[in-house]
């Protein structure tokens, strides 16, 4: 009988309609705690761009807004270019195409009120798109880059597999809402209009959660067995200040580091939850969470994953069907649920989220078992590919031979005072 691997238990998991019920058992350990937040440390900054790539994502984006600003079709009318996504929030990752090594960026040329005057009609939304095409087509023709044409935006593709997707946006603000005074209209040629927007708004409230101190009655006991943790273990570890005020970070990252893993690079029906929809949930959820007790860092963020389900409304429709509601509360209208609503998508979401827990539980159990690095490395590379893998693999490598260095400075400095006999410790990796 042939043995089902485990991509055919996801397939065929895809209908599954309910959020997971699986609970992972509960770790109050500090120690696990700064185990577990060193290592996804690793396995995020792996991901993430280095210096050198961020400056040169700053530069190539800074030189198109240059070039629109001057460009005829938006005379008058740019008010800047910035980014939005990702990148703003601090939660970027390697995009799923692991063929290249560059980064995405998302970008918003932001036009003056006073353009829905040149872009009004039927006719208005396809006309400030091909504009927007016709300016690009000109700066990549001069600078040997590729362009692509979609219905909402453009993309360009800088050196080294760098993308930026830049969509236009025209200032629109609301008297009402809020961030009412960022809200902006973004064009769909397919549709012939103009939807509901507000990406700075939409920073705006992400920061606000971000920045909800975590309720850890035991903090000070917590700071100091984690100090203690890095002391003893030689190699650094994340202070306990860090882990708190870039945790809803380091978690959407986590959260779209996996997702990347489990459905592997973009197909032509891909049935992965969009970046939007993930970060808002971790966000609304984090802000629930947060300040609540809780006695760890990590069992806040087992907390977390687990309400992200909840978070979104579920109508149920004639048929059976569902359409999935989660509101963007800086724009009337928008429905960041909206690319949701296929009950395939729906079903992967649940059969997503179900492996999520069972893989973080996987990898907890290798640290507090003390199951060894083998079987961390492979519960690691399940959860988060051959990167992530890498990145603990050269970590624990690290520790290892900073704790054998510092094993024989303290027994050769104790040598020379009195002759002491020093049995040598296991080394257990993650410890206890």
């Amino acid at each position: 009988m042939k043995r089902k691997s485990r991509k055919d238990h996801f397939v065929r998991a895809l209908m599954i309609r309910e959020p997971a019920t699986f609970r992972p058992q509960r770790r109050a350990y500090t120690r696990l705690s700064a185990r577990f937040f060193h290592l996804v440390d690793a396995i995020a900054q792996a991901h993430e761009p280095t210096p050198t790539q961020l400056a040169a994502l700053e530069r190539s984006y800074n030189s198109t807004g240059d070039f629109l600003s001057e460009c005829p079709e938006f005379s008058g009318l740019l008010v800047q270019v910035h980014s939005h996504g990702s990148r703003r929030l601090g939660t970027i990752v390697r995009p799923r195409d692991g063929s290249r090594e560059g980064f995405d960026i998302d970008l918003i040329a932001r036009l003056a009120p006073s353009a829905r005057y040149k872009y009004g009609g039927d006719q208005g939304p396809a006309l400030l798109l091909d504009h927007l095409h016709r300016a690009l087509s000109r700066y990549a023709r001069a600078h040997g880059l590729r362009l692509h044409r979609w219905e909402r935006c453009a993309t360009l593709e800088y050196a080294e597999g760098m993308c930026a997707d830049i969509a236009p946006v025209i200032d629109a603000p609301l008297l009402s809402g809020p961030h009412g005074d960022t809200h902006g209209l973004i064009p769909d040629r397919e549709l012939r209009l103009f939807n509901s927007t507000n990406p700075r708004g939409y920073a705006k409230r992400f920061d606000l959660a971000a920045a909800i101190s975590p309720n850890f009655p035991t903090a000070e006991i917590i700071a100091k067995a984690m100090d203690s943790a890095r002391r003893a273990d030689v190699a650094p570890l994340p202070d306990a200040e860090e882990v708190f005020d870039r945790l809803l970070c380091r978690l959407v990252q986590l959260l779209k580091l996996h997702r990347n893993v489990a459905f592997g690079s973009v197909k032509e029906q891909d049935l992965a939850p969009t970046s939007v929809f993930l970060t808002t949930l971790a966000a609304m959820a984090y802000a629930v969470e947060a300040p609540m007790p809780h006695a760890s860092p990590l069992e806040l963020l087992l907390d977390i994953v687990e309400r992200m389900p909840l978070q979104f409304e579920r109508r149920r429709l004639p048929g059976g069907a569902e359409e999935w509601v989660l509101p963007n509360p800086s724009a009337p209208t928008d429905n960041l649920a909206e690319s949701m609503n296929d009950p395939l998508r729906q079903g992967a979401f649940f059969a997503w989220h179900g492996r999520l827990l069972e893989d973080i539980k996987r990898i907890l159990d290798a640290i507090e078992n003390h199951e060894g690095l083998d079987v961390l490395l492979k519960a690691v590379k399940i959860a988060f590919g051959s990167r992530g893998f890498t990145a603990v693999q050269q970590m624990e490598m690290g520790r290892q031979e900073s704790s054998r260095r510092a094993g024989r400075t303290i027994l050769l400095a104790s040598s020379a005072v009195i002759p002491v006999n020093v049995a040598a410790r296991p080394h257990t990796f993650f410890g206890a």
